[in-house]
C-alpha cells in the first residue's frame, strides 16, 4: 500500500466532510405538522406572512397598533389579524397497497380516498382570498382544506405557486365577500430586542397566541427533508414559542404588520425559532400569485469536501499544527479543482487570513461573491504553496453535485 492510500484511509475513517460554502445545522426541523413526515419529533410551526402586493385591496387590510397605554395592546393586535390567519389542513390519496404520507393504512380508507396528513398556519394578505403559507405545510398534498374564522366548513384552496428553496407558497380561495386581510410590514427596520407575537395553529390548538423578541437577524440554517436540503438565509430568530402546526403563520410586530412568516424551530434548545422575513416575502410574492420561477439566489461555493485535522493525522499530510482544513475531497469541474487543489491537500489561510478549521473556511467562502478571486495557501506533501479560486455559484453548476 502506498503512502497516498494510507493517507486515505485514515483521512476517510474519520471524514464528517460537508461542502465549503454550506452549513447544516444540527436539530433544526420544520415547524408544521406533517404527522410522521418529519420524524417522531417533528414540529409544526406558528407562520406568519403578509405580502403586502401592490394589488392588495388597501380597504380591507387589518392594522391594530399598539397605544402604549393600558394592558391590553397584544389583546389590540390578537383581535384584530386573528381573522385574516387560517388554519390549513392537508390530505392525500390512498393508495391500493395503503401507503400514503405517513406510511400507515388509515382505518376504513380505501384505494383512491383522501386521508388527513399535516396541520399548518397561513394567513390571507389580500382580501379577495390570496393566503401565504410554508411550502413544506402544503408540500404533496392532493387537497387542501382552509378554515376561517366565521365560517362553518373549509375552504377548498388552490396552489397558485411555491417555492421549494424558499419555502413559500401561495394559495387562492374563493368566497362570496371580501376577506380580512394582513398587511406585510418592515423586516428590515424591526430592531433585534424588539417584541413579538406568534398566532397560529400549534398541535391542533387553533389560534394559540404567544409573545417574545426578536432574537438575531440574518441567521442562515439548513434541514434535510426527503427532497434534499434547504438552504434558509436571511432568518430572523425569535424566543417566541413556536410549536408544530405553526408553520406559514405569521410573525406580527407591534403595530400588528407581517414581519415573518414562522418555519423552524431548533428541537435541541429552548425558545430558538426561525422566520422567514417580510423581505424576502415581498419580493417573490408577485411571482408565487402567477406561478412563476423564481431565480435561485447566487451561492458562493469553491467545490471541496472538508474534514478538520486530527493529532493522529499530522505524519501523514508533513505538518505540524492541526490548524487548518484537509480538503478530503474535490470534484472535476469545479472552482477548487480548476485552481489546481487536491485531495489531501490542507488549506492553511485565505487572503492572508489563517484558516483554524473547517467552520472557519466555510465561512471565508460564504462571505465572499461568486467571481471573487480568493488566495489560499495550502500545503501538499509537507510543501506550501499558493493558488487562486475563482468563487463559484453552486446554483448554477452542472457538473457538481452538492
Amino acid at each position: 500500500m502506498n503512502e497516498n492510500k494510507t493517507q486515505g484511509t485514515k483521512v476517510k475513517s474519520m471524514f464528517a466532510a460537508f461542502m465549503a460554502g454550506a452549513v447544516v445545522v444540527g436539530g433544526l426541523m420544520f415547524t408544521s405538522d406533517k404527522m410522521d413526515l418529519f420524524g417522531y419529533d417533528a414540529q409544526p410551526v406558528q407562520s406568519g406572512v403578509a405580502a403586502g402586493a401592490a394589488n392588495s385591496a388597501a380597504a380591507n387590510v387589518q392594522t391594530a397598533s399598539l397605544t402604549g397605554a393600558g394592558t391590553n395592546s397584544v389583546s389590540a393586535i390578537v383581535k384584530t389579524a386573528s381573522p385574516a390567519i387560517v388554519k390549513i389542513e392537508t390530505k392525500v390519496k390512498q393508495t391500493n397497497k395503503g401507503q400514503n404520507r405517513r406510511n400507515t393504512l388509515q382505518q376504513g380508507a380505501e384505494s383512491g380516498d383522501t386521508i388527513e396528513n399535516g396541520i399548518g398556519s397561513g394567513f390571507i394578505f389580500d382580501s379577495s382570498g390570496y393566503i401565504l403559507t410554508n411550502e413544506h405545510v402544503i408540500d404533496g398534498a392532493d387537497e387542501i382544506d382552509v378554515y376561517v374564522q366565521g365560517y362553518d366548513t373549509p375552504f377548498t384552496a388552490k396552489l397558485l405557486g411555491s417555492s421549494y428553496d424558499l419555502d413559500l407558497a401561495v394559495l387562492k380561495i374563493q368566497g362570496d365577500k371580501a376577506f380580512p386581510s394582513l398587511k406585510l410590514g418592515s423586516s428590515d427596520t424591526t430592531q433585534v430586542g424588539d417584541w413579538l407575537v406568534a398566532i397560529g395553529n400549534p398541535y391542533d390548538f387553533d389560534y394559540s397566541v404567544t409573545t417574545g423578541v426578536l432574537s438575531a437577524k440574518e441567521r442562515e440554517i439548513s434541514i434535510d427533508d426527503e427532497q434534499g436540503t434547504r438552504n434558509y438565509k436571511h432568518l430572523l430568530q425569535t424566543d417566541t414559542a413556536i410549536n408544530p402546526g405553526n408553520s406559514g403563520g405569521p410573525l406580527l410586530n407591534l403595530n400588528g404588520e407581517v414581519i415573518g412568516i414562522n418555519t423552524a424551530v431548533n428541537s435541541e434548545a429552548q425558545g430558538m425559532g426561525f422566520a422567514i422575513p417580510a423581505s424576502t416575502i415581498s419580493s417573490v410574492v408577485d411571482k408565487l400569485k402567477n406561478n412563476e420561477t423564481i431565480p435561485k439566489e447566487p451561492a458562493p461555493y469553491i467545490g471541496v469536501a472538508l474534514q478538520n485535522i486530527s493529532t493522529d493525522m499530522l505524519e501523514d499530510l508533513k505538518i505540524n499544527s492541526t490548524k487548518g482544513a484537509i480538503v478530503a475531497e474535490v470534484q472535476q469541474g469545479t472552482p477548487a479543482f480548476a485552481a489546481g487543489i487536491r485531495q489531501y491537500d490542507v488549506i492553511l489561510d485565505v487572503n492572508g487570513t489563517a484558516i483554524s478549521n473547517t467552520d472557519e473556511l466555510t465561512k471565508a467562502v460564504q462571505a465572499a461573491a461568486v467571481g471573487d478571486e480568493l488566495k489560499i495557501t495550502i500545503s501538499r506533501d509537507g510543501q506550501t504553496k499558493n493558488v487562486t479560486v475563482k468563487v463559484g455559484n453552486r446554483n448554477a453548476a452542472t457538473s457538481y453535485q452538492g
